[in-house]
């Protein structure tokens, strides 16, 4: 006799289930298992044997079956839904990474369900995202936290769901992912003084962001060991608009060689204000910026960059929220994601005297 976990044997007849959808019951009788069998299966059980796990997957490939997210989360336990929590999702690196989380989260059979959460947020509205997230079943959320005080309030917040942090410096057991904003800013800055550059100016991006104010340190702590003078930064809004506003003020001086700026937009802006005045990029003036968004190659003239990994950071989110999930637990500050340096044609040595 064989057990309810045996595939079916050799011969066995089939049913025609032509013109009905197949369900559980189905794939069950036409394998020769029991209907918790092919609960198993779905689930990735590891108690059931090779053979009747490709017994019951055969069995769905003839019938055309295709489990519901309902049937898996009755087996689980799980609702296969994960929440993620976004600030400023209309920018390039934002909504990169939320890309990358959405296609990572489909390959591993989840749903995802976003808050996008703008200026007027405050830790309340971050609590209650996540509350939300939880009150809708979700099995684990990640926040892409791109400001200072949003890591704060998640960190105060009490977060029962399974929790990863994109961007942030938290502490306390968190895991977060993150690019390495310093190691980039230093690939910007070292690039334009190693051109011959006497000083780099920065043009940072707005104060508070994480990302912003490491680039801005690093800048600083580099010409320093350089023994540069180290210009007072100007300070954008990520837009391109400040960038033009910003670039216009810098074309006005003589004494400006180089620019690193902390993203692409604000370079474009920069790039619009150069040109403007008549300053060449990079015969007077050199650009580096900081993303590679896909236009920075078709910039005239093309934009010396640093790219950001976001497909990475994403997906490393992603694996590590699932990780967590699934108890292989890991606390803290994960690998930084590396930054590259794009050199195209807008860097270049400084006009001679």
């Amino acid at each position: 006799m064989s057990s309810p976990d045996s595939p079916a044997p050799r011969g066995r007849s089939r049913r025609n289930f032509a013109g009905a959808r197949p369900v559980m019951d189905d794939v069950a009788r036409l394998a020769g298992v029991s209907k918790q069998t092919v609960s198993r299966v779905l689930n990735e059980h590891p108690a059931v044997r090779a053979e009747t796990r490709e017994a019951v997957r055969e069995a769905m490939r003839t019938l055309g079956y295709r489990p519901s997210a309902s049937a898996r989360s009755l087996a689980s336990g799980r609702t296969r839904m994960l929440g993620v929590i976004s600030f400023d999702a209309a920018r390039y690196g934002p909504a990169n990474i939320l890309t990358a989380i959405n296609t990572a989260a489909q390959s591993a059979g989840y749903l995802v369900s976003s808050i996008a959460l703008d200026d007027t947020a405050d830790r309340s509205t971050v609590a209650e995202a996540v509350d939300r997230l939880s009150a809708e079943g979700a099995d684990g959320v990640i926040a892409i936290a791109p400001q200072h005080w949003v890591g704060k309030a998640l960190a105060d917040a009490r977060v029962d769901t399974p929790l990863v942090v994109l961007e942030n410096e938290i502490r306390g057991g968190t895991p977060l992912v993150t690019s390495d904003a310093r190691a980039g800013a230093r690939l910007a800055t070292g690039h334009l003084l190693d051109l011959g550059h006497a000083t780099v100016w920065h043009i940072a991006g707005p104060t508070g962001w994480t990302s912003a104010d490491q680039r801005l340190a690093s800048w600083r702590d580099l010409l320093r060991a350089a023994g540069a003078e180290v210009p007072e930064p100007l300070v954008g809004d990520w837009s391109a608009g400040s960038g033009y506003d910003l670039g216009r003020r810098l074309a006005r001086r003589t004494d400006v060689t180089a620019v690193f700026v902390s993203n692409d937009q604000m370079a474009v802006g920069v790039l619009h204000a150069f040109h403007e005045a008549g300053r060449r990029v990079p015969g007077d003036i050199s650009v580096v910026g900081y993303d590679d968004i896909p236009e920075a190659a078709h910039l005239l003239p093309p934009l010396t960059t640093v790219r950001s990994d976001f497909a990475e950071i994403g997906t490393r989110s992603l694996r590590l929220l699932l990780d967590r999930i699934d108890g292989r637990d890991e606390e803290g500050l994960q690998p930084l994601i590396p930054a590259e340096l794009v050199v195209r044609r807008s860097s270049g040595p400084p006009p001679r005297a």
